[in-house]
């Protein structure tokens, strides 16, 4: 079995990348589809739009989330996941499995 200390890629990268609490949540809504902004708002219990574009800002800086502009009036922007941001669903599964087992 690999111990922690043999992965190359420590917990303080992943939690560089991934973000602040509220990008696990915005990561868990683009799994489903891609959502506008206003969408991922009332979809996220609790976040902030000043929160959730620090967010999405973090998230896209990262290659995490691509951001497309819709050229319609009024402008339509949605978010939905790269490659990168779709491969880290397993670990948000595991996460979920492991919560439901321990609450």
């Amino acid at each position: 079995m690999i111990t922690l200390k043999e992965v190359p890629c420590s917990i303080e990268k992943v939690l560089d990348i991934i973000g602040s609490k509220w990008s696990f949540l915005v990561l868990k809504e683009l799994y489903e589809e891609k959502k506008r902004f206003n969408q991922l708002r009332r979809a996220i219990n609790g976040i902030s739009p000043n929160a959730l574009t620090t967010t999405l800002k973090h998230l896209e800086k990262k290659k995490i989330v691509i951001r497309t502009v819709i050229p319609t009036v009024p402008v339509t922007v949605e978010y939905s996941l790269t490659e990168k941001g779709k491969s880290f669903h397993s670990v948000l599964y595991e996460m979920k499995k492991w919560a439901a087992e321990w609450e």
